[in-house]
């Protein structure tokens, strides 16, 4: 599983940052980072729920 984003898309509601803080996190801006851009399969859940309740639709998972 590899992880992206689009952080010109973002909003900053940082629900993925608290949703899988080990993959996502937010810049000064409060805008999304990934931390990890092929995390462990075990947070595939966490990473699969953070895309979908993503706001503005700013994290593709592939893989």
């Amino acid at each position: 599983m590899r992880v992206t984003t689009e952080p010109d898309r973002c909003v900053g509601s940082g629900q993925c940052a608290m949703l899988s803080p080990e993959v996502f996190d937010q810049d000064d801006d409060g805008l999304v980072t990934v931390v990890r851009e092929e995390p462990a399969e075990g947070l595939r859940a966490q990473v699969l729920q953070a895309a979908d309740l993503c706001p503005s639709r700013a994290i593709r998972v592939h893989g």
